[in-house]
């Protein structure tokens, strides 16, 4: 009876020991689909109105990570990430710091995931764009004085590839200096086949709930790497107007 009991705890040993080698090779495997895939884990989350940053620790070397502003991720936890494009001597202005050496990452995942898998329909949707600035439903707009409505713009981009236009929109999403430029996105209220959004690289400055005018050169599908690619993008643009959002209040 007792050598039968020795057997029975040696054989669940043995079967706890291979379940977590399996796993464990699996982890270290996971390169094997996703050559490009970095492993990091979490060391201090820092919110901001547009971004998380994140101090990832790989392999023992800490840097400096950002994301799109999300509540999800968890300090001491492991995620995997393959887009992102660096950046050095990033200004936050909103921190009041410059990071030397910073990753504007497209997306963090818990879970190893294979080469050009798609992102999570959730992100997708947020590179899109919401309907709404905050808690505050966009009311559809009447395009400005010799411009356009967005839904008019984003049903033909085409009609205005490589032309000068001129919209206005309330700024729902803004992130400052990536690339020397400030990212805008705006929405009118309009749509077109779902899409509502139009992103705006800028050196003037506003901020989210401002209604603004601005006119620049439309481009189609500008790919800049990194995972950060735009089917219609207005470049350059010049603020003709801007209601902060302080007086609109």
């Amino acid at each position: 009876m007792m050598k039968q009991k020795i057997i029975i705890l040696l054989s669940l040993i043995l079967l706890t020991s291979l379940v977590a080698c399996n796993s464990t090779t699996e982890k270290k495997n996971f390169r094997l689909i996703n050559p490009n895939l970095k492993e990091v884990v979490v060391k201090e989350v820092i919110q901001t109105s547009n971004y998380t940053y994140l101090k990832l620790d790989e392999d023992g070397e800490d840097y400096w990570g950002a994301i799109p502003r999300s509540e999800d991720i968890k300090t001491g936890s492991t995620y995997y990430f393959d887009s992102f494009m660096e950046m050095k001597d990033f200004p936050s202005k909103e921190l009041d710091r410059t990071f030397d050496h910073i990753l504007f990452i497209q997306e963090v995942r818990p879970e190893p995931f294979a080469a050009g898998q798609p992102a999570a329909e959730q992100h997708a949707e947020e590179k899109m764009g919401s309907p709404k600035s905050g808690n505050q439903e966009i009311e559809p707009m009447e395009a400005v004085e010799g411009g356009v409505t967005l839904a008019t713009l984003l049903s033909d981009p085409s009609s205005y590839n490589g032309k000068k236009v001129k919209v206005r929109g309330v700024v729902v999403k803004y992130t400052e200096a990536v690339m020397n430029k400030n990212w805008v996105h705006i929405q009118d209220g309009t749509e077109a086949g779902g899409k509502y959004d139009l992103t705006i690289t800028t050196v003037a400055e506003c901020q989210i709930g401002d209604l603004v005018t601005f006119e620049g050169t439309i481009v189609l599908d500008k790919d800049f790497g990194y995972g950060y690619a735009y089917d219609v993008l207005m470049e350059d643009a010049m603020l003709l107007n801007n209601e902060k959002a302080s007086s609109l209040q």
